[in-house]
C-alpha cells in the first residue's frame, strides 16, 4: 500500500486500501474502533513533527490540513 500519494486519486487509492484492510483484519489494528483512530490520529498529528525528525525530514511544507480537516468533517455525514 502506497504511503505517498501524489494525487487526489492514488489518496482515493489509498483510503480504499486501507478500509479494505480494515474490513479484512481489522481486529488486529490497535486502533480498531472509531474512539481509538480518532484519539490516534490526533495523537500522531500532535507528534508528527518528532516522527519526520525521527526519520530524517521535516514535515512537507505544501501538504494541504485544510482539505484533511474537510474530508475527515465530511466523512462524518456523507453517503
Amino acid at each position: 500500500m502506497s504511503f505517498e500519494p501524489r494525487s487526489r486519486e492514488e489518496l482515493v487509492s489509498f483510503l480504499q486500501e486501507l478500509h479494505q484492510e480494515f474490513r479484512a483484519r481489522g481486529d488486529e489494528w490497535e486502533n480498531n474502533t472509531l474512539d481509538g483512530f480518532l484519539e490516534a490520529l490526533a495523537a500522531w498529528v500532535h507528534d508528527s513533527p518528532g516522527a519526520y525528525r525521527h526519520a530524517g525530514g521535516g514535515i512537507p511544507p505544501d501538504g494541504d490540513w485544510t482539505f484533511m480537516a474537510r474530508a475527515l468533517r465530511a466523512a462524518t455525514l456523507y453517503e
